[in-house]
């Protein structure tokens, strides 16, 4: 849960790309309301209903403490500067994602996949 509260904060505060335009500043709700990025903020996924959105979620302590950690500026070393992040369902990480090759592998963390933002990122 840290890894993906550190990728909110590092989206919310990259200076230049798509994020920076989205976050206008450090907006870190524009970033996670933005079109197509979380699915736990979809109702719908596939055109079938989405019974993991935050609406059916019930926060514990844990889940306060991570948001109050990342809002205090921290963010988990082993995802570095990392804006982009998947499951590949797979035993490798493909070197680039997403497939326009705008972030480049940066670690592995469980299942997921993080990746830092490239040169090409900074045109989107």
């Amino acid at each position: 849960m840290r890894a993906v509260a550190s990728i909110i904060m590092n989206r919310a505060n990259i200076e230049y790309g798509e994020f920076a335009r989205v976050s206008n500043g450090g907006d870190v709700r524009a970033i996670i309301e933005q079109q197509g990025q979380f699915v736990c903020m979809r109702t719908t996924v596939g055109g079938q209903y989405n019974s993991q959105n935050i609406y059916n979620m019930n926060p514990t302590d844990v889940h306060y403490e991570i948001v109050d950690w990342a809002l205090g500026g921290n963010t988990l070393s082993a995802v570095g500067n990392s804006i982009f992040f998947f499951n590949p369902y797979s035993n490798t990480c493909p070197r680039y994602f997403p497939a326009n090759q705008i972030g480049v592998i940066y670690n592995r963390i469980g299942d997921h996949c993080f990746y830092s933002p490239t040169e090409k990122y900074r045109l989107t």
